[in-house]
């Protein structure tokens, strides 16, 4: 074990054991990872979580009860990044405007239903860090259909004889357009995804401004597949390039995981049932896709580079 992990399992854990969140959820392993790596950066552990209508509003806990060691919000769908922009106002007012203010919102919330409050906060350029939790559907209420669920997907609205039509919404570069300090994407696996994913949280940590942390989540009931099986599927999808990891600061788009052999896409949808349905011809289109948008990534990476 290197030195790094060790350090990092030894940390006190700021997402307590016992939460109700399904076994191997894919967002409980990054939601541990994310407040550690922010609380090690962060002066005093001053934190405050503000969490909109989502799978993590049951997983704080009911009061007096929380599953977590930071204050925590619970907001409606649709009010979280306005509710976050006026307690930081609030914070400020008080002398405490060093506190980071973190939305944790779901896909629905962030994607669809709150995203005029989203983009709204972007705008002003608000103090907080928003995290997007993308497990691609509306996985509390049921696995439906949102603006993150994937071309071919199975969810309850989009059933088998009627999968999802079209590709997800593309939050990074709809976020980027807005002209914020730093957009990352994030996935929490293995030795290299993890180190990526804590640079990045410590990262946005230093910089003051709205800063946007876009965090693949494995879910196994949504995406059915085995409880065990979250991180490695995270990885296919990396390694795949159906989820890139990439950074956008100041601007500058820059892809932070490069694999050395690109996994055919086949070998991510097969782990899951919800793609189980597909046939080899529409399996091929999302491969098309995969590769068109890797391709325009690099071309944002190498405009950046021939800009500096």
């Amino acid at each position: 074990m290197s030195v790094w992990l060790d350090e990092v399992i030894q940390e006190e854990p700021l997402l307590f054991p016992g939460h109700a969140a399904c076994a191997g959820c894919g967002p409980a392993i990054n939601m541990r990872h994310f407040l550690g790596a922010l609380s090690a950066a962060t002066p005093d552990r001053k934190i405050v979580l503000v969490v909109p209508a989502s799978c993590w509003t049951i997983i704080a806990g009911a009061w007096p009860v929380s599953a977590f060691g930071v204050s925590v919000y619970l907001t409606p769908f649709a009010s979280a990044a306005a509710e976050a922009s006026g307690i930081k106002a609030a914070l400020r007012q008080r002398g405490l405007g060093d506190t980071h203010v973190v939305v944790w919102g779901g896909d629905g919330s962030t994607n669809d239903i709150g995203f005029a409050t989203v983009s709204a906060a972007a705008e002003r350029n608000e103090d907080i860090i928003y995290v997007l939790n993308d497990n691609e559907a509306y996985m509390n209420t049921g696995v439906q259909k949102s603006g993150a669920t994937p071309e071919g997907a199975w969810t309850t609205t989009t059933p088998t004889t009627a999968p999802r039509k079209g590709t997800k919404k593309d939050m990074d570069r709809i976020m980027a357009a807005h002209g914020i300090p730093y957009v990352a994407t994030l996935a929490a696996g293995s030795l290299p995804l993890l180190k990526d994913f804590r640079a990045k949280v410590t990262r946005a940590a230093t910089i003051e401004g709205f800063r946007f942390l876009h965090c693949l989540g494995a879910c196994p009931p949504g995406w059915r597949y085995p409880t065990g099986d979250s991180v490695e599927i995270v990885h296919r999808a990396v390694d795949s390039h159906y989820f890139p990891l990439l950074e956008v600061n100041a601007g500058e788009w820059h892809i932070t995981q490069k694999p050395k052999k690109q996994l055919p896409v086949a070998e991510f949808l097969s782990t899951q049932g919800r793609f189980a349905h597909l046939s080899e011809d529409e399996v091929a289109l999302v491969q098309q896709h995969v590769d068109e948008r890797w391709e325009l990534l690099e071309r944002l990476e190498q405009s950046s580079a021939v800009a500096v």
